[in-house]
């Protein structure tokens, strides 16, 4: 028998008592959620508390795997995770389950886990729910710290998008030191101990990196660009004009996915503006990647998003054009330039105030970079050296300038790249030791500087770095003349796609005209050939009406012969059919009799059972009426025990209400009476515990 359970049903599991829960939005329906690979039902523990609530999730027939149990066996130790507690799961087999299977065959391999309170973020973005700004930052910090945590692990939901991105923050029912943003439907989770799924999903429309995506999303890397995109939606829904410009069920169409478009400037200004110029570099990153793995890592996004205040927003960060100059120059160069150095020996020797503050790290930053840094030398110890480079890349940008970490850093970037890209020696300098190097001797000049203060040091130290600023200032110079090279070559290259174009259009337009005009041929030679037609028919219809009419005449002369001897055989059969006439009259009037004591009986039948569907249809009602006053107690004691007195008093009135419109029936069913002393007590006095009937 196929599962298709009501509510209240009861469902044994492992020796545990649950019932099936209620819509809280259709009464009389299970709790039951749809996904791509089954049906989610809400599992309610015998004692009625929703914070014990477990989700039952009966797959597809597709989608019911034997695997399933060895995958579930490697998630669970990933539910102690922030927003993974989904993944401490239990598979109905065979073995342990088989009654409850043999009853159900729907259930084979079916999971059950922890229920999530709240709306999903596709509900956020479909109802148009604006949040505040604290709430924008809360999910979006959530939600990079969750994807963080399972990127140290090697771990990816492969399948990121606003509907399986759940928002217990925002559910009526208390979130028990839960995270703000849980994620579910996690059987596609990648992971380098479990097995590759046969059906590979490419990704939710809307959050799908098309530039990638073809055959599937399976690798650690798989959840970077959506999950860039949702966190820059959750920050961004506190944005009134972003919230307006959604496309629907997601804020970007598919088809812009990675487009230059309206919304995407939007978003990226709108980031810009409100959380500044690191969050919309971030976003910018992900949206003009090329493949998953150079979309920024959810420690960077962590790293950023760490550093905001709330409060701060919408203000506006002001960026002066001296800063942006320097930006320009920071993300590529990975060596430190003397004039850096000597920037930050000033400042420890008493220098100006605001190189001082360049370096000094946000507040509530420092610790997780020290936390990037200490992850990378692990995996560096581990004989990992291309993971070790991605962490040392993803924390360099957010180390302060100048700093003694971000030349170290910088110097093992540089290591690790040259170990796993070795140059060809043949024809290229003999590579000088790390102690010789430029950046060796450097910082050594800094560190003398340091401890010796020595003014003529820095004079020349100060000296080298004009000059290389000079020649910095002369590459961008040269840069900036060929990209004004390279932007007149491409407008003539538009200037000569546009006269292409304009010469094809042309000619599609001549082929047009010329199509046109052989179908106005054809259509005046159908012309022709029908008005030939008409006329050929008509001369054919004239020759059939002159025979028609001669036929006619025939007929009518063949038919007042037969009239004739018609009218002289009915004068024969009169007196016959006037004796006939009587016997029918006769025998109408004793049918007419029978008839009428047979509609008697009819009505008398159906008078019979109308008064036996009256009584049915009224047994029936209260029968459901029942349901409905046990429903509107159960409702008023689970609201009773999640603290909801105002709910719970209006489920008890309209127990009460119901009740007394049928007092005298229902006193003498099942438990109704008692239940209805006790909403009577809880009525009169609101600390009266409901008891559970």
């Amino acid at each position: 028998m196929s599962f298709q359970p009501n509510p209240g049903d009861e469902v044994v599991i492992n020796d545990i008592a649950y019932t099936i829960g209620q819509h809280p939005a259709a009464p009389g329906l299970a709790y039951a959620q749809a996904g791509r690979q089954g049906i989610v039902y809400q599992l309610i523990p015998r004692n009625g508390s929703l914070h014990g609530a477990k989700a039952l999730k009966v797959f597809f027939p597709k989608f019911r795997i034997p695997a399933m149990v060895y995958q579930s066996e490697h998630m669970e130790p990933y539910s102690e995770l922030p927003g993974l507690q989904v993944c401490k799961r239990d598979v109905l087999t065979p073995e342990r389950n088989g009654a409850l299977i043999g009853e159900h065959p729907d259930l084979l391999y079916a999971v059950l886990m922890p229920w999530v309170q709240g709306l999903t973020w596709f509900d956020v973005i479909s109802d148009q729910k604006e949040l505040t700004a604290e709430e924008s930052l809360k999910l979006a910090r959530a939600l990079a710290g969750t994807g963080s945590a399972m990127e140290q692990r090697g771990l990816a939901h492969c399948d990121l998008s606003a509907p399986n991105v759940m928002i217990p923050f925002f559910s009526e029912v208390e979130n028990l030191g839960g995270s703000a943003v849980e994620l579910v439907d996690v059987e596609q989770m990648y992971s380098s101990k479990m097995d590759r799924p046969d059906a590979l999903l490419a990704g939710s429309p809307g959050y799908a990196a098309h530039r990638t995506v073809h055959s599937g999303l399976w690798s650690s890397y798989a959840d970077r660009f959506a999950g860039a995109v949702i966190i820059a939606e959750m920050l961004s829904w506190s944005d009134p004009m972003i919230v307006e410009k959604a496309w629907g069920e997601s804020y970007f169409d598919q088809h812009e996915m990675q487009t230059v478009s309206e919304r995407y400037y939007a978003m990226r200004d709108s980031l810009n503006k409100r959380w500044g110029s690191k969050m919309a570099d971030l976003f910018v990153r992900a949206w003009e990647s090329h493949d998953l793995s150079s979309c920024p890592t959810f420690g960077e996004w962590y790293v950023a998003l760490a550093a905001l205040d709330a409060n701060q927003v919408p203000a506006i960060p002001t960026v002066t054009e001296e800063d942006a100059a320097d930006q320009s120059h920071l993300p590529n160069d990975q060596e430190t330039t003397v004039a850096g150095s000597i920037s930050g020996t000033l400042s420890s020797n008493g220098g100006s105030d605001q190189n001082s503050e360049a370096s000094t790290p946000p507040p509530g930053q420092e610790a997780v970079v020290q936390r990037l840094f200490l992850q990378a030398r692990a995996l560096e110890e581990e004989g990992k050296p291309a993971a070790a480079l991605e962490v040392y890349r993803s924390l360099h940008h957010f180390i302060p300038n100048n700093s003694a970490m971000q030349i170290e850093v910088a110097a093992a970037i540089k290591e690790l790249d040259e170990r796993m890209n070795p140059k060809d020696d043949e024809g290229q300098p003999v590579r000088l030791p790390f102690y010789r190097s430029k950046k060796f001797m450097i910082s050594s000049a800094v560190l003398i500087v340091l401890l010796a203060g020595s003014v003529p040091t820095v004079k020349i130290l100060a000296d080298q770095a004009e000059v290389k600023q000079q020649e910095q200032q002369e590459a961008v110079r040269l840069a900036e003349i060929k990209a004004a090279e390279d932007a007149e070559a491409a407008k003539a290259a538009a200037l000569k796609q546009q006269e292409e174009e304009k010469k094809q259009q042309e000619a599609a337009a001549a082929k047009l005209a010329a199509d046109e005009k052989k179908k106005q041929e054809e259509a005046e030679k159908q012309l022709a050939e029908a008005k030939k037609k008409e006329e050929e028919r008509k001369a054919l219809q004239a020759k059939y009406d002159k025979q028609a009419k001669y036929e006619a005449y025939l007929a009518k002369q063949e038919q007042q012969k037969k009239e004739a001897e018609r009218k002289a055989q009915q004068e024969k059969y009169d007196k016959q059919a006037k004796y006939e006439a009587y016997l029918v009259w006769k025998k109408e009037q004793e049918a007419l009799a029978a008839k009428q004591e047979a509609a008697r009986k009819a009505a008398a039948e159906a008078q019979r059972k109308q008064e036996a569907a009256q009584k049915a249809a009224l047994k029936k009602k209260r029968a459901q009426n029942v349901v409905t006053l046990i429903a509107h107690y159960n409702k008023a004691y689970n609201a009773q025990i999640g603290k909801k007195t105002d709910n719970a008093l209006s489920y008890a009135r309209d127990f009460k209400n119901l009740y007394n419109t049928d007092a005298a029936y229902f006193k003498g069913v099942g438990k109704v009476a008692a239940r209805m002393s006790a909403i009577n007590k809880f009525l009169s006095n609101s600390d009266y515990k409901l008891p559970n009937l």
